[in-house]
Parts: structure tokens; sequence; C-alpha cells
């Protein structure tokens, strides 16, 4: 409903025509945009350990005998690294499509189990295929779009921004079943920073000199995803008797 609402109330957002254009092009070790690349080696980190961790049970969620939601986002987490250090040695938007794809897998992920968490557990099930096939047919729906020569990033935003409006609200109104949930405001707020860093992506590498906005928005993002992974690692159910390893 309000992916249709959104659609037929806007117009068509294309994505600037300079896009993949970057202020740090630096070539290191004789590898063009080389901070652009290498900062996205984080998610390569988080996304490893997650899943491992996740696999051994030794992150607090309960549906490890359900869904594997978490699993899920940490393999997308992991694909982040590569599909950004393959977009970024060299920008094109088909090399973009490998960027976006996985990231539409986390946001969608990781708002099913925030929303199974703060509601009922039964929603992860009938949630969180829907969603990821959402999240994957925003990213081809622009990329259709973009070689029809009138790209539309519409579906995207929304698969992208949504959960940051979405998530704070389903917190103030329903509880989480975990403890340490307040961590999830502070992965909202770097992945915001994230998002400022990349729009002064420019004039962050003109007052630095030395690094760039958008291999900032890079390292800020992982920082909001190290904070996530610790905060399934530490938290604890408020009601044992929920928390099933089945």
């Amino acid at each position: 409903m309000i992916i249709a609402i959104f659609f037929a109330a806007t117009d068509p957002i294309p994505q600037p025509e300079n896009y993949n254009i970057f202020s740090d092009q630096r070539n290191f070790f004789g590898i063009n945009n080389f901070l652009n690349i290498i900062s996205g080696t984080p998610f390569l980190l988080i996304g490893a350990v997650g899943f491992y961790w996740d696999k051994k049970e030794k992150l607090v969620h309960d549906n490890y005998s359900t869904t594997p939601i978490y699993r899920i986002f940490f393999i997308a987490v992991f694909c982040i690294g590569l599909g950004s250090s393959y977009f970024h040695a060299a920008p094109d938007n088909d090399r973009l499509v490998w960027d976006r794809l996985p990231m539409s897998v986390a946001f969608m992920s990781l708002t099913c189990g925030l929303v199974s968490e703060h509601g009922h557990r039964a929603l992860q099930r009938w949630l969180l295929y829907p969603l990821i096939l959402t999240g994957v047919m925003s990213v081809g729906y622009w990329h259709i779009t973009e070689q029809m020569g009138r790209g539309d990033l519409r579906a995207y935003l929304l698969v992208q921004f949504l959960p940051l409006v979405g998530i704070p609200v389903l917190m103030l109104m329903r509880p989480s079943r975990f403890t340490r949930s307040g961590d999830i405001g502070w992965l909202l707020f770097c992945y915001l920073l994230a998002k400022v860093f990349e729009v002064f992506d420019g004039d962050i590498f003109q007052w630095t000199g030395v690094v760039s906005g958008h291999t900032l928005k890079h390292l800020m993002a992982a920082m909001g995803l190290l904070v996530f992974l610790r905060m399934l690692y530490c938290r604890q159910p408020k009601n044992s008797k929920l928390l099933s390893k089945e």
C-alpha cells in the first residue's frame, strides 16, 4: 500500500548522472580507487563472523528452528563487501547492481528480524522471503529502467529508507523480547551518518586531503553493523522461555 501511494504521488527519481564518479580515485599498490575498495573489507569480516556465530548458535534470537533470518542477513553483509569492491574497481551501473543487490537483501532480512522480535514470532515465516524478493525486485526495477534511459530509484529508495522510519516507530510501540534493543538506535544512527558522509564525499576529501566521504561511509556503516553484531551476541531474552534453539 505504501509503495503504491508513493509511486502514485511522486515522479520517477533518476540516479544522478555523476553518481559513479567518486572524489578519491587515487592509486595505491597498483589499484585504482584503492581506499573505496579496501574500506569494504569490514563487511567481509563482520559477515563471516556473524554467519559463523549464528551457525554455532552463539547469537541470541529465537528463530534458529524456524527461519534463518540472521544467517541470511550476515551472508548479505559478506556479499556487500564483495559487491562493493567489485563495483569500486571500475564503477558503472552494471557493476552497481551487484553492490545494491546484497544491500537490499540485508535491509529486508534485518527488517524482518526486528519486526518479528517486536511483534509476533510467526511474522518471520510470512515476511522473510516476500521482503527479500521485494528488495531484489527494487534493484531489478531500477536497473531495467536505467537501461531504458529513464532510470527510477523510487522502489530502491523505499526499500532502503522505510526501515529507517518504520523500525523506530515499531520500537516505540512494541518492546523487544530481548535486552539491549537500544543498540538498534546506534545502528540506525551510524547508517544515517554514513549517508551524510556519502552526500559530502567530495567536500570531505577536499577538507581532509586524506580520506573521502565515501570511504567514511563504508567505515561508518560497518561500525553500525559491528554494534548490531555485538548486540546479538551480548543480549539476553527478557523471558528465558521465549528463547528456543531446537
